[in-house]
């Protein structure tokens, strides 16, 4: 199912189904350093050292790292971040992500066995939502 992730629509399905129909993409093997900017959805399968925006859904595998602070309006993390997260609207942290930052986002749900080791602030004054994967972590 293709389609973009509109803020006005109530989500209905997991985020990793919505990451739209021309993400960019940062491979396992790309390890880019500088200030990242795009305006739609970015999927980071490699390395990144330094802040970045994602006007979309920001999308981290299991072999991701980023080092930075982050922006992003919706976000799937499996990999690793080390610095400080802001998130728009909904963030689900994967059982493989290790977070070494402090997050801020409207909403958060975290699968068992991932690894958060910083302050977690939520906007919407709604709990962290725990929940077990049952899809494969990518």
């Amino acid at each position: 199912m293709k389609g973009v992730l509109q803020v006005n629509e109530p989500m209905k399905r997991r985020l990793i189904d919505q990451l739209g129909d021309s993400p960019t993409f940062v491979s396992e093997a790309a390890r880019l350093t500088g200030e990242v900017e795009t305006s739609g959805p970015l999927v980071v399968c490699g390395s990144i050292r330094g802040d970045g925006r994602v006007g979309g859904a920001l999308r981290m595998a299991a072999t991701a790292v980023w080092e930075g602070e982050i922006h992003a309006r919706a976000a799937v993390i499996a990999g690793k971040i080390t610095g400080k997260l802001i998130v728009e609207d909904k963030l689900e942290v994967g059982a493989t992500a290790v977070l070494r930052a402090d997050i801020v986002a409207r909403s958060i749900a975290v699968a068992k066995g991932a690894i958060i080791d910083g302050t977690v602030s939520v906007t919407s004054g709604k709990p962290v939502v725990r929940f077990e994967e049952k899809r494969a972590a990518s």
